[in-house]
């Protein structure tokens, strides 16, 4: 299992909660799936749940050490959980061309912040 890359992210939620105030549903359903929407949306609280998942996305790209002007569609990236709870990454369309690589993801966050790290694996 060689290593292809490894990254980490942190998001201040209220600055990503001011973003998704000043920019409204257009901003989250560009950034996220209907499923990581509905996930974060089950909590009381969905916007720490949304900046880890936004975390996730940042972490993974760093690790596959995507430049900019990739083309990312962030949708093309959706982080889940599986039925043990453990985080798992989904990727289609832009994000296509690395879905053979393995990604192991950690996220966390408490109210004020939120940080993903990303490993990515052959």
């Amino acid at each position: 299992m060689g290593i292809v890359g490894m990254g980490i992210d942190l998001v201040d939620v209220a600055r990503f909660q001011q973003a998704a105030t000043r920019w409204g549903n257009r901003f989250l359903v560009r950034l996220f799936t209907p499923d990581e929407l509905a996930y974060a949306n089950q909590h009381r609280f969905p916007m720490p749940h949304l900046a880890a998942r936004f975390a996730a996305k940042e972490a993974l790209v760093k690790a596959l050490g995507a430049p900019k002007g990739l083309g990312l569609e962030w949708q093309d990236v959706s982080i889940l959980r599986n039925d043990a709870g453990k985080p798992q990454v989904r990727l289609k369309g832009t994000m296509q061309r690395w879905a053979h690589l393995r990604v192991h993801l950690s996220l966390t966050h408490t109210n004020r912040h939120a940080i993903a790290t990303a490993l990515v694996t052959e």
